[in-house]
């Protein structure tokens, strides 16, 4: 089974480096501070602080994992110029019957958040979408129904 190619922006990889960073370091000292604490207030078994801050402990490094893992594995998205066609990394611009156009910045699912206009590729509007032209209408299942838009610009920052 081939692996899914996972995509991130510039400035998606940047934020997870920079988190990562602060994982690695600011978190895991404050962590290993709160775990010696614990540790010197006695019997481990009934110390809800030292159970609490291993459980912390679990999350923080398999957290750090995944990171290493997305970033090693990711491929970037670079502005290669002006493109026709919507690819990963392009801000497109759509609009629906006679609702206010709304813009959507095309990313990898590691970066996607709607509430901020970034959409997964693997979403379904995502992949109605990829492979589009200005002028194309696009339809897509939702849940409320299948919505038809209209791509109105393409823009690679």
């Amino acid at each position: 089974m081939a692996e899914r190619q996972h995509y991130l922006t510039p400035e998606g990889a940047k934020r997870l480096r920079e988190e990562l960073e602060f994982l690695k370091t600011t978190k895991r000292a404050e962590l290993a501070k709160r775990l010696r604490e614990a540790i010197q207030m006695g019997d481990l078994s009934e110390n809800a602080d030292y159970i609490a801050a291993k459980e912390e402990q679990g999350f923080l490094e398999g957290r750090i994992q995944e990171i290493e893992a997305l970033l090693r594995k990711a491929t970037i998205i670079e502005n290669n110029g002006h493109k026709e066609r919507v690819e990963v990394g392009a801000t497109v611009k759509v609009q629906e019957g006679n609702y206010p156009p709304e813009v959507y910045r095309i990313v990898g699912p590691a970066e996607a958040n709607p509430r901020t206009g970034h959409i997964s590729h693997e979403s379904p509007l995502g992949r109605a979408l990829l492979g589009r032209t200005v002028g194309d209408e696009i339809s897509f299942e939702a849940p409320g129904g299948t919505i038809k838009m209209k791509i109105l610009e393409i823009s690679y920052e």
